[in-house]
């Protein structure tokens, strides 16, 4: 029954993605306020078929923060992106350069004013990163970066990058940390039933210097992910 339900899942978001990312590319020649809008109708589509198709639904825990601050969360899989996207209300994400090559889906992202960088480019990759984080605020965007830079299963080593931390150096602003334990039920191909927690913790006030930020910031997000992976499987 899983692998029948996260078949048509499938199903459901591949036709979902490709309508709109065909018929809606006129929102391309709009400014970038069309694309976030677009992206934010997309997640929740997804989000719904996903609910009815593989029954897995979501609970929120904590307040989202406003908008214009650093929101640094916990990835385990693309469900993340789905509604983080949606519940932040279309934050300018920090993702890799290469996915801006891909057809359709990386020019949306680009017009979008995603902050894509390059992992190679040393200390340039964090001044660039600070400047359009600069502008997405200006846009009254929060931006949400994976400070472990890529995709975690639940109790997976942590490992944590320093971008996040030059990002709250540079820009002098409150970080807030998520938590959350998707990866217990969107595991690839595989949709298990269950609802998926997220939590947004108590945010890191501004002014510490990078090693207590680090620290900090890993402390936090890994203890709540723990409490709610365990909570996950306690009721799965």
């Amino acid at each position: 029954m899983i692998l029948l339900r996260s078949t048509l899942f499938l199903l459901w978001f591949a036709v979902l993605s490709t309508v709109m990312s065909i018929v809606l590319f006129p929102v391309m020649l709009l400014p970038p306020g069309a694309p976030v809008w677009l992206s934010r109708r997309w997640c929740a589509a997804t989000l719904w078929g996903l609910k009815i198709f593989a029954g897995i639904g979501f609970e929120l825990r904590g307040s989202p923060p406003p908008r214009g601050v650093l929101v640094a969360a916990k990835h385990m899989s693309m469900w993340d992106t789905l509604a983080l996207n949606l519940v932040l209300g279309g934050p300018a994400f920090v993702l890799k350069r290469e996915l801006l090559l891909v057809p359709f889906f990386g020019w949306y992202l680009w017009k979008a004013g995603m902050i894509a960088i390059d992992r190679s480019a040393g200390p340039s990759a964090l001044r660039k990163m600070t400047a359009a984080a600069r502008r997405a605020f200006a846009r009254h965007r929060s931006v949400l970066i994976f400070p472990e830079g890529t995709r975690k299963k639940p109790g997976d080593t942590p490992d944590y990058k320093p971008g996040a931390a030059g990002l709250y150096g540079q820009l002098g602003v409150a970080c807030v940390p998520v938590a959350l334990n998707s990866g217990l039920f969107w595991t690839g191909f595989v949709k298990k039933p269950g609802v998926i927690l997220v939590e947004f913790l108590e945010p890191i006030p501004t002014g510490l210097k990078r090693p207590a930020f680090m620290d900090l910031l890993e402390t936090r997000i890994e203890t709540g992910t723990r409490a709610l992976i365990a909570e996950g499987r306690r009721s799965a």
